[in-house]
């Protein structure tokens, strides 16, 4: 593939996260902030945000094992979680992160339980789908400007 497919290729993957629902404006926030002296910016950010909340995970995991459950504890992973989801502009995930803290405030252990799968399954399919963006913004080069998704 020529730079031009391959950049065509990076526009059409980036506009399919946000047509699906999985990204929303601040990926494109975090882009603007992308330039020449830092040009692995967002994916920097992106491979941190990721790293950091594996932790998150494995803390909700093992708060969910517990019985009784931690309501409150739980919230307060999730409310850590979704900040995190948030900075690099995972919509699905944030979404999903809210409608866990609405189970826990209600106190629904099942749709807590429920919500989380739904959570790490949206945060699988968004680091994958990340990876391959990324991997094809490298093949293509710097981009002359990020640009906004129809």
């Amino acid at each position: 593939m020529d730079r031009n497919q391959l950049r065509r290729q990076v526009a059409l993957t980036k506009q399919s996260l946000f047509d699906q629902g999985l990204l929303d404006e601040q990926f494109i926030q975090l882009e603007d902030l992308q330039d020449d002296a830092n040009p692995n910016f967002v994916e920097e950010v992106v491979s941190l945000h990721y790293r950091d909340s594996a932790r998150l995970i494995s803390n909700i995991e093992k708060a969910l094992e517990k019985n009784p459950l931690d309501f409150k504890m739980l919230d307060g992973y999730m409310h850590q979680f979704k900040g995190s989801s948030s900075s690099i502009g995972a919509k699905k995930v944030k979404a999903e992160c809210t409608l866990f803290r609405e189970y826990c405030k209600a106190g629904n252990g099942e749709g807590s339980m429920r919500t989380f799968q739904q959570i790490k399954k949206e945060y699988a399919t968004l680091k994958r789908k990340l990876e391959t963006y990324f991997q094809l913004a490298k093949q293509a080069g710097p981009a002359d400007t990020a640009c906004r998704p129809k």
